[in-house]
């Protein structure tokens, strides 16, 4: 992928941010379908190439789940990127969704790509406070895209970061979502 990472890379045009995000729900529908969960979606994971083909790398966290959802809720991966549920076991009553935390961590994603910086702050992501960043994903609200953003690309964000993994939409069906569908400029055009 001769493009590199996404990471540190800002996308401020919706329609190619929609191209981009919906390659990698695509490669997410795949995996989920094949019941495999990647647990370390992140911005430095995924990688683009000159055509503006966006894949999924780095499973070296991932794990395929047995057919009874096999729990998988270890703290590998990226912290940062992490689900409120998989940082705190006691939030669900220990339940825990690989799938659903796969969303999470794309929402979280695709959010840093439109903001360009991570949504919950860049003092936290780095070598910040831990205990700070662990609070602000499992206690706080959600973050959300501005309110400058369309409509539909704060609704699509809304459905991915959902404090309760069962809200989460799924990877098949975030691919039906306006914000995917409606986008009918051709990426090719648009630079990272």
């Amino acid at each position: 992928m001769d493009g590199g990472s996404l990471e540190n890379r800002r996308i401020e045009s919706e329609p190619f941010l929609s191209h981009v995000a919906g390659q990698v729900l695509q490669g997410l529908a795949y995996l989920h379908s094949r019941k495999i969960v990647h647990r370390d979606i992140k911005p430095s994971n995924l990688l683009i190439n000159s055509q503006k083909q966006v894949k999924i790398a780095d499973f070296g966290v991932g794990r395929i789940l047995a057919q009874t959802m096999d729990p998988c809720n270890s703290s590998v991966g990226t912290v940062s990127y992490m689900s409120p549920e998989r940082i705190n076991t006691d939030l669900n009553d220990g339940a825990y969704n690989g799938y659903a935390d796969d969303i999470w961590s794309f929402g979280l994603s695709v959010l840093e790509f439109y903001l360009g910086k991570f949504p919950f702050g860049e003092n936290l992501r780095g070598q910040g406070d831990w205990a700070s960043l662990m609070c602000a994903i499992c206690f706080s609200n959600p973050p959300q895209a501005p309110a400058t953003a369309s409509r539909e690309f704060r609704s699509f964000i809304a459905c991915c970061l959902q404090k309760e993994p069962d809200r989460r939409l799924s990877a098949v069906q975030l691919l039906q979502h306006p914000f995917i569908t409606r986008s009918t400029q051709t990426s090719g055009s648009t630079s990272v």
